[in-house]
């Protein structure tokens, strides 16, 4: 009676959505007082029928929300959570749609005036006539006990039309605003206009942010570009006195391919998305961009990382749509709330309006990239992964493949150094005729770095179910969450990747039925695993090495491997997993964690006249044959081969895209010449010339090497009358 669930259980975090309380029904007259946070109080909503709601109220911050609510007006007996999520991964049919967003971003710039236009789904307001207001953000000073800091401010500046019909279209002539000019980042909120001019935390749709050149001074319609330089050149003096954040970024992995496969440390910038065919407005000459996932521990600072139609990363030194840094993650980055953590709007403030000052209403990009150079990726390393597939199969971080098919739960990684435990429960693999076979396959696997929420990733028919401390994370409104301590991601209901602030990442995918998990760890965790899935420490000869510290050597007998690996089995004490059955409780909890009842097939042979043979032998070719048929073979079914096979394809394309590369880094283009060619990677030869009236001096090409330097000198290109005056001064000497 004192918990409830929510629904919608997300909302923008600018507030404004209703979220309907379940499992509750007061009187249309009753009394709802909601409290969020323990700090931000308002009325709730009970409409005719009798189900109450609370209003999302604008928030600062990303992550689940706890909220309290009371029908009597004093006590606070019932206790939810709703997810507060960035404003633009917000449900799209909430938002107030910015009709031609480049009029709305350049209007005042040449050839960009006009009516502005707006739309949105009139069902969502429930009133014949509504108010259109503009909020801006800023972040300003604030001095308490001698310190000086920033707070940041979302608040309402002025209507842009009142008592207007309902009809989900408006559009306004819009007029210079002297007195709000200082407010350059907004959005467009529209309210019943039952309620007050700026009145916050009332049923509400806001549009996308923008930078607000629609409603600026009246300098900057009268000579845009002049106005723009001045002030990217004032930007460019703040900038000088902040703090450097380049250095506590990461660098950006090498190729394209390296980018999409370091899911724990990258992931798509949906700007320039290949995947989608999103156009690359801000990084012309690119197809796909990523950005860092996690934010820099200092100064909350994002990498972004942008690649080539030839997998190449772009740089600023040689384009103007080369990867950007930024001075704020986009997605902000704990404790939030305070700037220049706030998602979204940070970002914008410190990254974005700059932007359009340098790059689109000046031609002062060169100021930009000046503070937003790309980083390059000499000092990326990609990370080592491991998986565990099949009946079940294990390929360990230094690519030691053995067979495990123990039943019960076990570590699959553990780094005490680290804090980082993986665990995987595994069961008895059944058929789809209810047959049961003496093989395992897995069935959860459960994890938790440091302090983060407990998240546990399990089969649940034909999809996958996430489950955050032994609660159901929903995934119907929203792919991705910020959770404590740890993000998760569902592009699909087959496939979850979990992401730690570490950088390491745990990928689950269903094919077939089959579950596998692929463990990504980063370098930093070199000699700091253990468990089936091994020591990374590039050296498989101590791969196997068990909980008391004994090497299993490679090449012992499977029931030698099935003892290591039933070593590895958790305790109750350890265990993460979620019991919420008699199933599992009977099955996995009471008894011991590894079934010593429970004794597999280790092998069988291959008869000639089995009629499995000839198909399977035509499906189970190239790397990974020999997994397929084992499990063919134990399984009797083709569909179960070939499941293996897929997963470990699957692997060893992740394997080939996280190949370590070498970067020489980059070279400039000589003065008054051209340099021919933009790849800085290993066997990838530059060549120089110049312009007409110059000669080269110093080397015509040079070539990256495989220790990681170039052949050759810096090429210069230089006057005939230069070249006379240095012989001139050699023959004096």
């Amino acid at each position: 009676q004192s918990c409830f669930q929510v629904s919608p259980y997300s909302s923008s975090m600018l507030g404004g959505r209703a979220l309907r309380i379940l499992g509750l029904t007061l009187p249309p007259d009753g009394r709802l007082l909601c409290r969020f946070k323990g700090e931000i109080e308002q009325q709730g909503i009970i409409d005719e029928e009798g189900h109450p709601y609370c209003i999302s109220p604008l928030l600062y911050e990303t992550g689940w929300i706890s909220f309290d609510v009371s029908t009597d007006g004093t006590n606070f007996n019932r206790s939810g959570k709703y997810l507060s999520v960035h404003p633009s991964k917000a449900d799209p049919s909430f938002e107030v749609t910015l009709v031609n967003s480049t009029l709305w971003q350049n209007y005042g710039t040449p050839n960009m005036a006009g009516q502005l236009r707006m739309t949105w789904n009139i069902s969502l307001i429930e009133s014949e006539t509504v108010n259109v207001e503009l909020w801006g953000y800023r972040e300003v000073s604030r001095s308490t006990a001698g310190s000086s800091s920033l707070k940041a401010e979302i608040s309402y500046l002025y209507s842009l039309g009142r008592n207007i019909s309902n009809t989900g279209d408006f559009s306004f002539f819009p007029q210079p605003r002297e007195k709000f000019s200082m407010w350059e980042v907004g959005n467009i909120r529209i309210t019943a206009s039952s309620t007050s001019e700026g009145e916050r935390n009332v049923q509400s749709l806001w549009s996308g942010g923008h930078v607000l050149a629609w409603h600026l001074e009246q300098s900057f319609r009268d000579n845009s570009s002049a106005w723009a330089h001045r002030k990217c050149l004032q930007w460019d003096d703040q900038e000088r006195k902040l703090p450097d954040f380049l250095d506590e970024l990461i660098d950006c992995p090498c190729s394209l391919a390296q980018a999409r496969a370091d899911t724990g440390r990258f992931h798509t910038d949906y700007s320039c998305n290949m995947e989608t065919g999103s156009v690359c407005t801000y990084h012309p000459g690119s197809v796909h961009c990523v950005r860092a996932i996690q934010a820099s521990s200092s100064h909350g600072s994002g990498q972004q990382c942008c690649y080539d139609n030839t997998g190449a990363l772009v740089l600023t030194g040689d384009s103007v749509g080369g990867s950007t840094p930024d001075r704020a993650h986009d997605r902000g980055s704990p404790p939030y709330r305070e700037p220049p953590r706030v998602p979204g709007f940070s970002h914008w403030l410190y990254d974005v309006a700059s932007f359009c000052y340098c790059c689109l209403w000046s031609d002062l990009c060169h100021v930009y990239l000046n503070h937003r150079p790309s980083s390059g990726c000499r000092r990326y390393q990609p990370p080592k992964a491991g998986v565990v597939f099949g009946n079940l199969h294990f390929i360990t971080f230094d690519s030691l493949s053995y067979t495990f098919s123990g039943r019960g739960e076990y570590y699959l990684l553990l780094s005490t150094d680290k804090n980082l435990s993986v665990q995987a429960r595994t069961e008895q693999l059944k058929l789809k005729n209810g047959t049961l076979v003496k093989a395992a396959q897995l069935s959860s696997v459960a994890m938790k770095e440091n302090s983060s929420d407990v998240i546990e990733v399990r089969t649940a028919g034909d999809h996958l179910q996430a489950l955050r401390n032994q609660k159901i994370l929903p995934f119907t409104e929203q792919r991705w969450m910020d959770l404590q301590g740890v993000f998760v991601f569902a592009p699909s209901p087959q496939n979850v990747t979990v992401i730690f602030s570490s950088g390491a990442a745990v990928e689950l995918r269903l094919h077939e039925g089959a579950m596998t998990a692929t463990v990504l760890l980063p370098v930093e965790f070199s000699n700091h695993s253990l468990g089936l899935l091994g020591r990374m420490n590039s050296d498989p000869s101590d791969d196997l090495t068990t909980r008391s510290g004994e090497v299993i050597p490679a090449n012992a007998t499977q029931e030698e491997i099935f003892t290591f690996g039933a070593g590895w089995n958790i305790s109750n004490m350890s265990s993460l997993f979620t019991y919420d059955s008699h199933y599992l409780l009977d099955s996995y909890f009471f008894p011991l964690s590894h079934d010593p009842a429970f004794v597999p097939a280790f092998s069988l042979p291959l008869k000639p006249d089995d009629p499995l043979a000839a198909d399977m032998l035509s499906m189970c070719l190239g790397e990974g044959a020999q997994f397929c048929i084992h499990d063919t073979l134990i399984s009797r079914s083709l569909a179960v081969g070939n499941a293996t096979l897929r997963a470990h394809q699957h692997h060893q394309a992740l394997m080939e895209a996280l190949k370590p590369v070498v970067s020489c880094g980059w070279l400039p283009t000589p003065r008054n010449g051209k340099k021919n060619g933009t790849h800085y990677l290993e066997g990838k030869t530059l060549s120089f010339t110049c312009n007409e009236g110059y000669i080269l001096y110093r080397s015509t090409e040079r070539t990256c090497l495989q220790e990681g330097t170039w052949t050759g000198e810096q090429p210069y290109c230089i006057t005939v009358i230069t070249v006379i005056s240095v012989l001139l001064h050699r023959n004096s000497q």
